[in-house]
């Protein structure tokens, strides 16, 4: 597995770039704020293709840049469907003072168009996309549809940070900002609840095992483990019981492909 991260101009969100190796089909997780640039170059020097843009969440942080790089290569944004309604507008739930920031962070007035193509992820599914098998796990708390992105192995390496070397894991999850280095996602903006968070720790996070990469939201990498060790948030949803539910039968979720559109080349273009 092949993966590069940087953190967006703003907020510090991670944007990560996923693909079996170079030269070959990948997905973009999280696109946030200021990151096209830093993004092309990355899928340049990978001699990369485009094949979906996967979002942990439907926060503006990590969507910003969601439908210039959907359109500029063709391809779907996924999300979870409790999410799908942050796409139409990600800035109506944010503090005015926030969106007046940001506008002259960059310049300009902050506006927004939905990506043409936006598809809604469920639990428990598997995604075949550009050569990966991406199983996705609901995890809400920080918002409805916050999800968590779980492959079998892990990369060689992902930046100079975090647990030293990347590989030798069993299993990479990309979090998003339902688990971070020592902290979790904060569950007070609209469509957070704690409640739930501890529910997602306790029956998501902490089933995964110790040997699992953990690739966050924001801030450095680390693992199932050193979080299981150390983190407070952690401990406390150890410490909570399941409610208990009637059972429901419930139906296996079929691994899906991600159909994917060709984009034409210059040559093709011109």
């Amino acid at each position: 597995m092949w993966v590069r991260s940087f953190a967006a101009a703003a907020f510090g969100t991670n944007c990560y770039v996923v693909a079996p190796g170079e030269g070959e089909e990948c997905v973009i997780v999280d696109p946030g704020i200021g990151v096209l640039d830093r993004l092309q170059q990355v899928l340049t020097e990978g001699r990369l293709r485009p094949a979906a843009v996967l979002l942990t969440h439907g926060h503006v942080d990590h969507v910003y840049s969601v439908t210039p790089v959907c359109g500029a290569h063709g391809v779907p944004a996924l999300v979870h469907g409790a999410d799908r309604y942050r796409l139409v507008d990600p800035f109506a739930t944010l503090d005015p003072a926030l969106v007046a920031m940001l506008e002259q962070q960059f310049g300009r007035s902050a506006t927004w168009d939905e990506p043409d193509d936006v598809r809604p992820l469920v639990h428990g599914e598997t995604l075949d996309v550009a050569g990966l098998a991406v199983r996705v796990v609901h995890a809400p708390g920080h918002t409805e549809g916050s999800v968590m992105f779980a492959l079998d192995g892990s990369p060689e390496t992902v930046r100079d940070s975090g647990p030293g070397s990347a590989s030798g894991f069993s299993a990479t999850v990309l979090s998003g900002d339902v688990l971070f280095q020592g902290s979790i996602g904060r569950t007070d903006l609209p469509g957070g609840s704690s409640e739930a968070m501890l529910a997602s720790l306790r029956d998501r996070v902490l089933t995964l095992t110790d040997d699992t990469l953990v690739l966050p939201g924001h801030g450095p990498a680390t693992t199932i483990a050193q979080e299981r060790a150390t983190n407070p948030y952690l401990a406390e949803a150890a410490q909570t019981k399941a409610v208990p539910t009637k059972a429901v039968p419930t139906k296996a979720v079929p691994t899906k492909a991600v159909p994917t559109k060709a984009v034409p080349t210059k040559a093709e273009q011109s």
